[in-house]
């Protein structure tokens, strides 16, 4: 198939946010899709996440303060970033350029096209809603973030202003000890200071991505669980052909890898170097005395927290570590360990929906979203923490690149090559 020429049939690797949203895009646009996955819908890091719309924390990963932080986390076995000792070679040479991207100058380049994208990523959403995806996002009003002192607050309080010095948007109020205390009675009086953020959103992970898999079914589209991509042969017939490890295939003219953590294992091949590497993060539910209405974020602690209809969700950690490793009890720990201090009125012993997925995470904090070195073969992943914000508008600007229609300039910063 010519570079230019129409997609009549795209496969797509990943059922999770972003491969969904790509083919509910494409939709659209009277494209046929075939979605295939090693597991089936939401199986990874789509279904355990905190679940936050919230551009004012859709920040770059790669930040000056993270080196110093991250030389620490590997010495220390309660820390919420954990680094494997001795890394393997995947792994050092990861850590190697995410630390190159650590320079004030990177972050604050890395901010400015974060500050694009945030400002369309919410909209994506509302295309979603208006094409009738069932399942709603939920305004987080307040959506509130907790420190022990503000001295605590004011790294955060840094960044946004960097945020707006890039052309972003946040709107925030300070709170203290007290103020944040009586718009969330389940906070400990440790809580001492706070900030108030306004105009982000919020989702059941779950729920939306399988509501969003129900609008792509009804639409024609095709989801094929247990499909484990082995190999893509491009070329073939003018198009390209999929097969899975137990000999199963899917024949298209284009197809999508939106795998998550495993992008490198299929993008290699069609010259996509960028390296890719698990972040996992942990999460479990709890059934809080008085449920919260909203999130609650914990910078210091890196903790998560989000009400989930009929429970409360805890998220944490960054681990980087093999996406096929087992889940880490002790991982489990650590997060309880940082949110016991901060929340009241839990029993932190009834955990219920333990759970590991992998967050693929790129040395320069940017996702991948564009063609590879073969105009069939296109790559839509790469976003870190941030694939469930930003998911909707990569399936969106992936849509408009596979059909010819114009992209958002900022895409360009997403090569897939670069």
């Amino acid at each position: 198939m010519s570079a230019d020429k129409h997609p009549g049939h795209v496969a797509i690797v990943g059922a999770g946010i972003v491969g969904l949203s790509t083919a509910w895009f494409l939709q659209e646009r009277d494209v046929r899709v075939t979605i295939v996955d090693r597991k089936g819908v939401a199986g990874d890091s789509s279904w355990g996440n905190a679940g936050w719309l919230a551009p004012a924390l859709t920040l770059p990963l790669p930040e000056p303060a993270v080196l110093k932080y991250g030389l620490r986390a590997m010495l220390n076995p309660s820390s919420p970033v954990y680094v494997p000792l001795p890394p393997d070679a995947h792994l050092l040479r990861f850590l190697a350029g995410f630390a190159r991207h650590c320079t004030t100058s990177r972050w604050e380049s890395a901010m400015k096209v974060y500050a694009q994208v945030n400002r369309m990523s919410l909209g994506a959403y509302d295309e979603l809603a208006d094409g009738g995806v069932r399942e709603q996002t939920h305004l987080a009003d307040p959506f509130l973030v907790g420190f022990k002192s503000n001295e605590e607050r004011e790294p955060l309080i840094n960044e946004f202003q960097h945020l707006e010095a890039a052309g972003g948007e946040v709107e925030y109020d300070r709170l203290d000890g007290e103020e944040i205390r009586s718009l969330e009675p389940c906070l400990d009086e440790s809580i001492r200071s706070g900030l108030r953020l306004r105009n982000q959103r919020f989702i059941d992970p779950p729920r939306f991505v399988h509501s969003l898999a129900d609008a792509v079914l009804a639409r024609g589209g095709e989801i094929v669980s247990g499909f484990d991509v082995a190999a893509i042969r491009d070329g073939e017939h003018g198009g390209v052909r999929l097969f899975s490890r137990t000999a199963d295939s899917v024949s298209a003219d284009s197809v999508v890898l939106s795998s998550g953590a495993r992008l490198n294992a299929l993008a290699r091949s069609f010259g996509v170097r960028a390296l890719v590497q698990a972040g996992r993060g942990y999460s479990f539910s709890v059934q809080p005395a008085q449920m919260p209405k909203n999130p609650v974020y914990f910078p210091v602690q890196r903790v998560a927290c989000t009400p989930l209809h009929d429970r409360f969700r805890v998220a944490g950690m960054m681990e980087f570590r093999s996406p096929d490793a087992p889940l880490d009890s002790r991982r489990v720990r650590v997060i309880v360990e940082s949110a016991k201090s901060m929340l009241t009125g839990i029993d932190w012993e009834s955990r219920q929906e333990e759970w590991v997925g992998s967050r693929p995470c790129t040395t320069d904090g940017l996702p991948l979203i564009g063609a590879t070195r073969s105009p069939r073969v296109h790559v839509a992943g790469g976003h870190g923490m941030w694939g469930i914000a930003l998911g909707p508008l990569t399936g969106r600007m992936m849509a408009e690149s596979l059909t010819g229609d114009q992209v958002p300039d900022v895409m360009r910063n997403f090569d897939p090559l670069r």
